[in-house]
């Protein structure tokens, strides 16, 4: 691969990683964070649920406020940025300061979510968006798992405080290498007032609407899983330590590997069958967490998180290649659905944990681990065409749904 081809993916990759090691940071870290601040387990799970709902607001604003910028130093910058509310939130004196910066932090998440995906619809096309889109997932995937599991031993041995501030410095790290990495990208096109129906056509069709529900399903099974099975495993009869549950993360892994080879052999397959394959890891990972040996609940893990990112993968190269008139739109609302997911499935399953443990909560996962092939069976298919104001717009979307049938 010549270095013109290469130093794209590698920044992308780093992209993903800079949007995700301070998201789910405190997933691990709840017990912590509840005898620090003096407040019960299910307040501490605050710490996601605010990041994630100012990701979701956010996304909804990130590409009217970044369409005329230079895409490559929107994604730099933001992941610069990153650093300081992350190592504010690390020396927070009081619960309610602490939410401000994850909440900070949450608002500049989807400015490099969203224009990483929007910069791959820009430079690739077809089946190499799949691909390259598996990149981006796959450092997405790495840098959760090293939020997750630095903040875990590092907290184990040293202090929380400590933890959260090491992942601002390799921020700062990241930002610096997507500056250097990151090509500059054609500036994207601005659509003429004219078209606007037909922009708010294709972000509300029937295809992408069912994308955004997939994004909801998704992460709604990812954090309510990775949130409540840390209680889980912290308890009698495993009573795992930080350190430990940190380690568990390392399932994680198993994605780094599975995504990348999954889009490069779903470039000419419908992503539909992603979501199936997705759907039946997951499910079958969820049942292996009720067992009783660790290294079974170990097992589902693994299958349920890389049944996660392919999922995601799927849907993020579903919008990418579908939306043809408003890219930056319909990847935004995809996000405030996918991050809204997360902040539901961060609390939601709360109360089913105080009630019936983690048995409960696994049946509300695996419902909505089932309903995404629901969604998909009657949302990727081709829908009548809307009314377009626009030749142009008209003839747009008139391409991407026949490209696009169920892919």
């Amino acid at each position: 691969m010549s270095l013109r081809l290469f130093c794209p993916r590698v920044a992308l990759f780093l992209a993903g990683c800079a949007a995700f090691i301070n998201l789910y940071a405190t997933q691990g870290l709840l017990d912590p964070l509840a005898s620090a601040f003096d407040v019960s387990a299910r307040q501490a799970s605050w710490s996601i649920t605010v990041t994630t709902l100012a990701v979701a607001v956010a996304a909804l604003f990130v590409g009217r406020l970044t369409v005329r910028a230079e895409q490559h130093r929107v994604i730099a910058l933001a992941a610069i940025s990153l650093a300081l509310p992350a190592l504010l939130a690390a020396w927070a004196s009081s619960f309610a300061e602490f939410l401000l910066w994850r909440a900070v932090q949450g608002l500049l998440i989807p400015v490099v979510f969203a224009t990483s995906i929007a910069y791959i619809g820009v430079r690739w096309r077809d089946g190499a968006v799949t691909e390259v889109t598996s990149v981006y997932v796959a450092g997405t995937v790495l840098g959760g798992f090293c939020g997750r599991f630095l903040t875990g031993w590092v907290t184990e041995f040293a202090d929380w405080r400590l933890a959260l501030a090491m992942l601002a410095s390799l921020s700062l790290i990241l930002g610096l290498a997507i500056a250097w990495f990151l090509p500059r990208n054609p500036r994207a096109t601005v659509q003429l007032p004219a078209d606007r129906r037909g922009w708010h056509a294709e972000r509300f069709s029937t295809p992408l609407l069912a994308a955004y529900a997939v994004g909801f399903c998704v992460l709604f099974a990812q954090i309510a899983t990775f949130t409540y099975v840390g209680l889980h495993l912290s308890r009698a009869p495993f009573s795992l330590s930080t350190g430990a549950l940190g380690a568990i993360y390392s399932v994680f892994l198993l994605a780094l590997v599975v995504v990348p080879i999954a889009g490069r052999l779903g470039k000419a397959r419908p992503r539909s069958e992603l979501i199936t394959a997705a759907a039946c890891l997951g499910i079958t990972g969820s049942l292996l967490t009720l067992t009783s040996p660790l290294w079974l609940i170990i097992a589902g893990l693994a299958l349920s998180s890389t049944g996660v990112f392919l999922a995601q993968a799927a849907a993020n190269a579903f919008i990418t290649a579908h939306a043809r008139l408003d890219k930056a739109g319909a990847v935004g609302l995809y996000l405030t659905s996918y991050y809204l997911g997360g902040s539901f499935g961060a609390f939601v399953p709360g109360t089913l944990w105080e009630i019936g443990g983690w048995p409960a909560c696994i049946a509300l996962i695996m419902t909505f681990q089932i309903l995404p092939l629901l969604v998909i069976r009657r949302g990727w298919k081709v829908p009548a065409l809307p009314v377009m104001a626009g030749a142009s717009a008209l003839k747009a979307l008139d391409s991407s749904s026949n490209k696009e049938n169920v892919r």
